[in-house]
């Protein structure tokens, strides 16, 4: 089987890749994403009238604390000694953008660390304010960036259809 899939053996079956020989590098990977909203539950939000607390704040722990547990959700990544995480969460005119940066120096990339952080902050916000609006949408979350490694550094188109 000529699989480019990393994850796969010769036979097909799910495996963890070896990164015993690559090369220790610097890594850092971008990932973002958005939760659209009503304007009642931004506004909350906002003001910090949320009846859980503090939403923005909460979310960037929780981001922080998923990326550090990245390799007990998704079954084949490696468990990674991570230098640093941000988790930068921003109010827009219908909802919150979130973008997590993780970084390590270490034989294989942080992209899905910085996925799931990004996904949990996001998480943590509908979580904080489902009380106020059911409706909420998760939605763009993706890779922005990377850098370092063998493959390089590579950056995401400005625009990404779907």
């Amino acid at each position: 089987m000529g699989s480019k899939l990393t994850h796969l053996n010769a036979a097909g079956e799910a495996h963890m890749v070896d990164v015993g020989a690559k090369a220790v590098t610097s890594r850092v990977a971008v990932a973002g994403g958005r939760i659209r909203m009503s304007e009642e539950a931004l506004s909350a939000i906002r003001e910090g009238t949320a009846k859980k607390g503090d939403v923005l704040a909460t979310a960037r722990i929780a981001g922080i604390m998923a990326a550090k547990k990245t390799s007990e959700l998704i079954p084949l990544c490696h468990p990674i000694a991570i230098s640093a995480v941000a988790v930068e969460l921003v109010l827009e005119a219908d909802g919150v953008a979130v973008t997590a940066t993780v970084s390590t120096a270490g034989q294989t990339g942080v992209e899905m660390e910085a996925l799931t952080a990004a996904s949990v902050a996001l998480l943590t916000v509908y979580d904080m304010a489902k009380a106020l609006d059911r409706g909420m949408v998760v939605e763009g979350v993706r890779l922005l960036e990377k850098r370092g490694g063998k493959s390089g550094d590579w950056r995401a188109p400005e625009t990404h259809a779907g």
